[in-house]
């Protein structure tokens, strides 16, 4: 693959349904990688010392547009082969994945950065809010402005 060339966006997806991790590791799947790096986001059953029982997550119509462009983004960068993508939304349980996302490249460090860039340009500009419900019944929104 030349500079200049975009690598595949596999996945760049908001949905509803549960997210497979092998399923955006093979859809990253390159006979050029040297590295897939992964990452799952999971639902935990505490915030902040807090215990959390119950957990939403709402989306923003442009939601799936905007992971788009951030997958996008990281598939233009030249040492990367193929990126996935996905969150998910709607009420999630506790270890439920939230997020999900693969990138190849050809080594482990620029896989690693790459990933960690994927999944940091998503929480912080993906329109998705999370309400989050605790044991001693009060809630709180996370990330809506």
């Amino acid at each position: 693959m030349s500079a200049s060339t975009t690598a595949p966006v596999s996945f760049g997806t908001v949905t509803d349904r549960p997210l497979d991790l092998a399923a955006h590791e093979a859809a990253v799947a390159d006979r050029r990688a040297g590295a897939v790096v992964s990452f799952q986001g999971v639902v935990r059953d505490h915030d902040h010392g807090r215990s959390v029982t119950t957990l939403e997550y709402e989306g923003h119509p442009s939601a799936e547009a905007v992971l788009k462009e951030v997958a996008a983004e990281v598939a233009a960068d030249p040492d990367v082969y193929a990126v996935a993508v996905s969150h998910r939304i709607g009420p999630l349980e506790i270890g439920d994945a939230a997020l999900v996302a693969a990138v190849s490249t050809a080594h482990r460090a620029a896989a690693f950065a790459a990933c960690a860039r994927l999944v940091d340009e998503v929480k912080a500009r993906l329109p998705i809010w999370k309400r989050q419900v605790f044991a001693d019944g009060t809630e709180e929104w996370v990330n809506c402005p």
